[in-house]
Formats: structure tokens, sequence, C-alpha cells
């Protein structure tokens, strides 16, 4: 079985009125190769004539930006032309690459009605190769995101990216990355081998879960250790797990703000190309 290496709790940082837990990175973590920040918004219920979502255009390179809706909504913009709102069930997929700017709100329905909010943004790594790439963005609903199930219907899969046995993900990616929303029902158990050279992400969003003998609660990321490929979930209540595996890239981050790169001069031409408008036009 795979070892766990340690268990870290999702630090609390709320941002303006919405709530906000941090699991990565955190001053015990820096990153789950490529996996290198998550933000985990609620759960919450808005009030209705609420201010929704804060996050006003911003750019980004160097990266990629996985968002799951999970409860309410998120209005996306991006100075490559790319609109959408997305409903609770559906993911965001945004590769920054080369520079993008966009904003993520909450829709003028959400604002106006309020209800229920959560929300996960994973950030993932590019690796040097594919850093400068053109940026593209994809938002999908609920429906395009493939489901299976196993334990007898008590364990659902939604695959975002990547294969999963005969399963393809939602999304086609620049790099191997297998990742997944795993919904479990009381008693419902998952057998799961990843090749010990892959790390695995994984973040409990809600219940409690034994992962290989150790009892995990929710808003908490374990850390294994990369030893063996078995990997055995229990839920002893309804739970929802964001499970990932990926090759680590093995390459020099340098994060600084909305950027990421492999040194410094690169991050301070991200700021530079920015100033200097070649992350395309804002429009209101």
């Amino acid at each position: 079985m795979r070892s766990i290496k340690k268990i870290h709790k999702a630090e609390y940082s709320p941002i303006a009125d919405l709530v906000t837990y941090s699991p990565l990175p955190s001053r015990s973590l820096q990153q789950v190769d490529p996996f290198l920040f998550l933000n985990h918004h609620g759960h919450q219920v808005y009030q209705p004539n609420n201010r929704g979502l804060p996050f006003g255009p911003h750019p980004h390179r160097g990266m990629e930006t996985v968002t799951f809706i999970l409860e309410g909504d998120i209005m996306h913009k991006d100075s490559g032309g790319h609109e959408s709102v997305i409903t609770a069930g559906g993911v965001q997929w945004m590769t920054a690459g080369r520079g993008l700017i966009h904003a993520e709100v909450s829709s003028s329905e959400f604002k106006r009605t309020g209800g229920p909010l959560e929300i996960l943004q994973l950030w993932v790594n590019l690796p040097a190769k594919h850093k400068m790439t053109e940026p593209r963005y994809e938002g999908l609903q609920k429906e395009s995101i493939p489901t299976f199930t196993l334990d007898e219907g008590n364990v659902t899969v939604n695959l975002v990216s990547g294969t999963w046995d005969s399963h393809q993900g939602a999304f086609e990616t620049l790099t191997d990355i297998v990742l997944s929303t795993v919904y479990f029902q009381p008693g419902g158990k998952l057998d799961v081998p990843v090749p010990a050279e892959r790390n695995i992400f994984f973040y409990l969003i809600k219940g409690t879960l034994t992962v290989n003998g150790q009892q995990v609660p929710f808003r908490n990321l374990v850390e294994f250790n990369n030893d063996a490929p078995e990997l055995t979930v229990a839920a002893s209540e309804d739970s929802i797990l964001l499970f990932g595996h990926a090759v680590p890239f093995q390459e020099p981050v340098v994060a600084q703000g909305p950027f990421v790169m492999n040194t410094q001069a690169e991050i301070h031409q991200a700021y530079a190309d920015y100033q200097q408008g070649k992350f395309g036009s804002w429009n209101h």
C-alpha cells in the first residue's frame, strides 16, 4: 500500500465575504508537483442582492486553472474572447499559457437571488515546453462531464481529465493529468492503483474517509510517499473527494502573484509583457 507522508489541514483565509480554505501551498507543503495551488470557497449561503464572487480582471501566465463548481455558479470572461456561465456540477479548464486576463464573478441571476455556493479552484503547472503555449478556455456543464459508478453504485466518479480504466475524461489536456471528483455514499469503498512514480492529489471536500487505514476528515489534503501503487479509500458518511494524479515535472518553479514560470527572469518578463498590453485587451 502507498504510505501517507502527512495530512495537511486547510488554512482558513477568507477573501472579502467569501469563505475560503487554502490547503496548498501551506507552511508545511509547497506543491504536489505538478499541482500548485488550491482554494476551497464555501460552503456558504449568499443572501439575495449579494455582490457575488470578488475575482475581477487579473492576468495569468505559465499555468492552468481548473475550477470545480459544486454549488452556485461562476461567470468567466477573458481577453481571448471567451465568456460563459457554468453552474453546479460543471468544470472550467483554462490554459493561461503565454498570457491572458480573466475575471471570475457570479452571474447576475446569482447576485440577484443568492443561494448556496461551493467552488474549488486548482492551479496546475505547465512544463517549460508548454509555458508559452496559446491560451485557451473551455467550460463544461455537469451533463458534459463523464460519470461512472463503482462499488455497486456506492461510489460515483466524475472524470474531468485523463483516463480511468476504460473511461476518458471530459477535457483534452496538454499533459497527462488525471482529475476527478469522487462522491461516496456511506460504506462506499474505492480501490484504485496509481503507479508509484505518479504524484497523487487527494483533497477531501466533504465528509470523512479512511485512506489506507488512516482516517482523514474534510478540508484536509493527504500527501503520499511514492512507494507503492495500491490505494484503498472507504467512506463512513457522505463524502466528496477531489482526486488526481500525474507524473511530476521535476522542473524549477518560480511563482509570483498570478505567474508561474521556471526562472525569476521569466517572471520579470511576464510583468513587463502584461504592462505592455501583450496579454490582450480587457473589454468590460
